[in-house]
């Protein structure tokens, strides 16, 4: 597995979120079209691919050594109760893991972020909710000063130092993926430009989710998981959080979580030799980083599930619901908040709805799904347009540091939102039973004089649409969860000023889940989610209202959710088999065929990867050592050749790892002048070549190729003709993206 040094390793696909950067190349390199007399580079050449299918084989030979059937003795029988535990005990040390890391974030964030006003006399440690549980009149707590115009100068200077040292820990995460370039003159780049580096992406920046998601779909992002990563990401979120910028540390929960999962079980055999054992217990951490963020353990589970996973059985269902259990108990022992209560935002409004109120409930849908709309459609063009300027893209400090001043000094005026984000939208769901309950219960009790309050609300929801615009993506750990939750609690309770007879809370917890649906598409995960943090059961239902009305109106605005577009945004590939489908229809629509035909690579590209074999299936050394090189220029190392006889039929292929490592173990015998040729019938290809690959034929629909990689998780098909059975071409993973991208566009 992969080394928290740095260091690279020589790795195979036995290693599964490591590639060795001697074996990348770079993404950005020009694609060549489909002309016949020229190869061709694909686009996401920094990623490698994982083969589901191969992996399932693999373990299925590893249970079966591990189960034998002819009398198994006590040893046997203690080994093979040994190995269907060890998933269960990984789930549970996941969960107890995430939960300490997760206590000592929400502490330290929360004393980090009262710095910024003051600090508690003799226990500076503590913030200013623990320093005031120590008496009843709050005495030892002491701001830094008493003056607005003191007090609005070291709230500013104090986060704008809190957001450089969160940046400044990101960017020691600054990873390149290094590019290569072989020799073989047929793959070429045309202007001879040699590609020294690839892609640069700084690991512990953003919420993590879109890498999660590329990797548990079957690619591979290296040192994603590392210790290195996962403490940086603790750290870094701390400090962002407390600078009070539009951010959460709900999505780095997720990827601090997975990060654990990774740690614990590459230390466990079948889980650090088999990349799908692997991704599914990745699956299983994923439920509880957000268990423990919000006190949600069904939540983390379902979001797992429906926004993170592609691939999600039973097995991994199960396991997840423990850990997240686990996760969400154990952080509740821990007690980071000092209430003792696992419910984060608890809610008690004591009224009920009725049906008239569904009118409203559908208004504040339709405004969520409004603002998820032009939110996702703005980030993205702000990432396109002033992130592209030269010195915000050299220099990711910068941007910080300008994204914190433009918080600070639009946000402490306000005293609505002045804190951090989940203090912020504990405070919009107060029920106001008592005046003296907080601020807004004063404001709201007024009988004249609401302009100001109102003008508060509005420009407060105003300001944090438009700093979330601009602050997600920051090279911070960050998330969009809290600052979404926060913008709909205030629209909506500005909506509920209007309503009478009922408290405006409820409509800024309805609001919350509705701007949230519209930023993340969630569904059936968020109404969940909701209901566990505030424990209202009552109102699901209108929860399910305002999510669904939220998440149509924001299709409608654009397809994709906030994590799709940072995907695409960041370029990490992902095949959306649903997604894939609709494209794929689209085009039969408007063509009258799409099939399998599209897909065939080129004819030079086809000679590259194309070995014919005589009688016994031999072939020269050297044209193997040529065809390696062939495929190391093209930067897919994740391609292989394909074993073709005199008549064209396929009799194999083989991965270009395996071919790399059949041809070291016989450079000795080839050197002492023994042998010119092997036979890849024998020997050491015979246990490396897949003599069954899964093929589809030439004239099949478009939709047949998408299900195949989509359901059973392939890294190749091959495509033959109907028929003579001759092989046709081959397609890979990134090909099927390539092409799906061209669609998009």
């Amino acid at each position: 597995m992969g080394t928290d040094n740095g260091d690279s390793p020589k790795a195979t696909e036995a290693t599964p979120l490591l590639l060795p950067p001697s074996r990348r190349s770079s993404h950005n390199l020009p694609t060549h079209p489909r002309d016949p007399d020229v190869g061709e580079r694909l686009p996401y050449n920094d990623y490698a691919t994982v083969d589901w299918l191969h992996d399932l084989v693999d373990d299925s030979v590893r249970r079966a050594k591990v189960n034998t059937r002819s009398r198994p003795s006590i040893r046997i029988r203690l080994a093979a109760w040994w190995d269907s535990t060890q998933g269960w005990i990984a789930a549970f040390a996941i969960g107890i893991l995430t939960a300490a890391v997760a206590f000592l974030v929400d502490v330290s964030v929360a004393t980090v972020a009262d710095l910024k006003e003051g600090r508690c006399e003799g226990r500076w440690w503590l913030d200013r909710r623990s320093c005031c549980a120590l008496d009843d009149t709050c005495e030892r707590w002491t701001p830094w000063t008493e003056t607005f115009g003191a007090g609005y100068a070291i709230y500013v200077a104090s986060a704008l130092l809190f957001g450089l040292i969160s940046s400044g820990l990101t960017l020691t995460t600054k990873a390149s993926l290094p590019a290569e370039s072989g020799s073989c003159d047929a793959g070429k780049i045309q202007d001879g430009a040699a590609a020294t580096a690839g892609k640069t992406i700084y690991l512990a920046a953003g919420s993590g989710i879109p890498e999660i998601k590329t990797v548990l779909s079957g690619f591979v992002i290296p040192h994603i998981f590392d210790f290195k990563v996962l403490v940086v990401k603790a750290a870094g979120a701390v400090f962002a959080v407390a600078t009070g910028m539009c951010l959460g540390k709900e999505g780095p929960f997720v990827h601090i979580s997975t990060c654990v999962g990774y740690l614990v079980c590459r230390l466990i055999p079948k889980y650090a030799s088999n990349p799908r054992k692997m991704r599914e217990m990745l699956s299983v951490a994923c439920s509880a980083g957000l268990s423990v963020a919000f006190g949600a353990p069904i939540g983390g589970v379902l979001f797992s599930y429906e926004e993170i996973s592609t691939y999600f059985p039973r097995q991994v269902l199960w396991r997840s619901f423990l850990c997240s259990l686990v996760a969400a108990a154990a952080l509740k022992e821990f007690n980071p908040a000092g209430t003792g209560k696992l419910v984060l935002f608890e809610t008690n409004y004591g009224v009920d709805y009725d049906v008239t109120h569904y009118l409203v409930f559908i208004f504040l849908g339709l405004c969520g799904g409004v603002f998820g709309g032009v939110f996702c459609n703005a980030n993205f063009r702000w990432t396109k347009s002033f992130r592209q300027i030269p010195a915000i893209k050299k220099s990711p400090v910068l941007e910080v540091a300008i994204v914190v001043l433009a918080t600070a000094l639009l946000q402490y005026p306000n005293r609505l939102i002045r804190q951090p984000g989940d203090i912020v939208m504990e405070r919009l769901l107060v029920d106001c039973k008592h005046i003296s309950e907080d601020w807004i219960c004063e404001q709201e009790a007024l009988v004249d004089g609401k302009g100001t309050y109102y003008a508060w609300l509005i420009s407060g929801t105003l300001v944090k649409l438009i700093l979330t615009t601009i602050t997600f993506g920051c090279k911070v750990p960050s998330g969009v969860i809290i600052p979404a939750l926060d913008a709909g609690a205030l629209f909506g309770r500005m909506v509920g000023q209007l309503i009478p007879d009922i408290s405006s809370g409820i409509f800024a917890m309805v609001g919350a889940a509705a701007f949230l649906a519209g930023v993340s598409r969630m569904t059936v995960s968020l109404a969940v989610i909701m209901f566990e943090l505030t424990g209202e059961v009552n109102f699901i239902p209108p929860f399910m209202v305002a999510i669904l009305t939220a998440k149509w109106v924001a299709d409608c605005i654009n397809a994709d959710g906030v994590y799709d577009l940072s995907q695409h945004l960041m370029g990490h590939p992902f095949l959306d088999s649903d997604q894939a489908l609709r494209m794929a229809r689209k085009l039969r629509d408007s063509e009258g065929d799409a099939t399998v035909m599209a897909l065939v690579p080129p004819a030079k590209t086809m000679e590259e990867i194309t070995v014919s074999v005589g009688p016994g299936s031999r072939v020269a050394i050297s044209t193997l050592r040529k065809k390696l090189d062939c495929l190391r220029d093209r930067g897919l190392m994740d391609a292989g050749l394909v074993i073709v006889n005199e008549r064209g039929i396929c009799q194999g292929y083989i991965a270009e790892e395996d071919l790399e490592l059949a041809l070291q173990s016989i450079h000795e015998v080839e050197q002492q002048g023994e042998a010119n040729e092997v036979s890849l019938q024998y020997g050491v290809f015979s246990s490396v070549i897949d003599r069954s690959p899964m093929s589809i034929p030439l004239n099949a629909p478009l939709e047949y190729a998408v299900e195949m990689f989509g359901k059973l998780g392939l890294r190749y098909l091959i495509i033959v003709e109907e028929d003579t059975a001759r092989m046709a071409g081959v397609i890979i993973k990134k090909r099927l993206l390539s092409f799906l991208d061209a669609l998009r566009e």
